[in-house]
């Protein structure tokens, strides 16, 4: 498996861009990629050019840190550090919904598997939340229990969540907060189920393996990315390789492989059968807050696609094969 560098946009944005998701194709038109950046706007980009499809996109009085694309490649959402969720049709870009949290209470988000509920890391209010997809209203509040015996957290920040991920048949749940602790729920029954243990700094990113409902890899400060068995409880693997801060990671659709993004500027793709960095890619000049694998779907696209999104406004668009 390797990586090759496709393409590139300089300044994509006029600030930082921390986001990055890729909408599914629908029957009209091929996949986009969704970004969203500190300089307050969203752009969708085609998917082999990277060239905009329309003008940024407005609607936030501060940075965006968030995007997250539905199933349907019909709709999408972005969160900003002015607390709102701005929900919006991709080809229209009509505002849909506006979903209100207090301040500091959006940071990641993903629509589950069908589309029926869009989960929310909550910031400091230490909980995940839930908001219906047709109707826009939150319908439950998941909240975070710290670990037993953990050290008293007397800032607070510790129960700070920064990251979600739903696991592909759309059952459980996992959140990472900024003390390293990793929360599994059970969403049906809006039950918290166990901790995963072994980070101990924010775990930032985090998805389960597309083709194994069992298998979480998370993206954590400590410069290492988890492999935990979220059913049994264990740590599967632990792999090293950056020297900085991880802040994304994206699993490929085939299960092989994982991509990350550190803050160390560099992209690096982990082989998932030897449990090691294969790859490093250094195309960014700052770090790399998002990477993501693009879904298949669409007529003439190659199906292997990675983006990467940084502090530099670029955009980068590699080959996976």
């Amino acid at each position: 498996m390797k990586l090759a560098g496709l393409k590139s946009v300089e300044n994509a944005h006029d600030e930082s861009i921390w986001a990055a998701a890729w909408v599914p194709a629908t029957e009209a038109r091929p996949a986009l990629l969704l970004t969203g950046s500190l300089d307050e706007t969203v752009r969708l980009w085609r998917p082999d050019e990277l060239t905009p499809v329309a003008p940024p996109s407005k609607g936030h009085a501060l940075g965006v840190v968030s995007v997250a694309a539905h199933p349907s490649g019909a709709v999408a959402a972005s969160s900003s550090l002015d607390s709102f969720i701005r929900v919006f049709d991709i080809d229209s870009n009509a505002s849909i919904a506006t979903l209100e949290a207090p301040p500091s209470e959006v940071w990641s988000m993903q629509f589950d598997p069908k589309g029926t509920i869009l989960a929310v890391a909550g910031g400091g209010s230490a909980s995940v939340k839930l908001w219906d997809t047709s109707s826009w209203q939150l319908v439950c509040s998941l909240p975070v229990p710290r670990p037993e015996g953990a050290r008293p957290d007397k800032t607070g920040s510790g129960k700070f969540v920064l990251s979600v991920a739903w696991s592909p048949d759309g059952k459980k749940l996992a959140c990472g907060s900024m003390d390293g602790t990793i929360a599994v729920f059970d969403v049906a029954r809006s039950k918290f189920l166990h901790h995963l243990d072994g980070h101990y700094m924010p775990v930032r990113s985090m998805v389960f393996s597309p083709v194994d409902p069992r298998v979480l890899f998370t993206a954590c400060d400590d410069t290492h990315v988890h492999m935990y068995d979220a059913e049994g409880k264990s740590l599967v693997g632990a792999m090293s390789g950056h020297t900085s801060w991880v802040l994304s990671v994206d699993a490929s659709l085939d299960g092989a492989a994982i991509a990350t993004g550190s803050s160390d500027r560099t992209v690096k793709l982990w082989d998932l059968s030897m449990r090691t960095a294969v790859q490093t890619m250094t195309n960014h000049s700052d770090q790399v807050w998002s990477v993501a694998f693009r879904p298949p779907g669409g007529t003439g696209l190659r199906v292997g696609r990675l983006a990467s999104v940084s502090d530099d406004k670029s955009i980068s668009l590699y080959d996976y094969s």
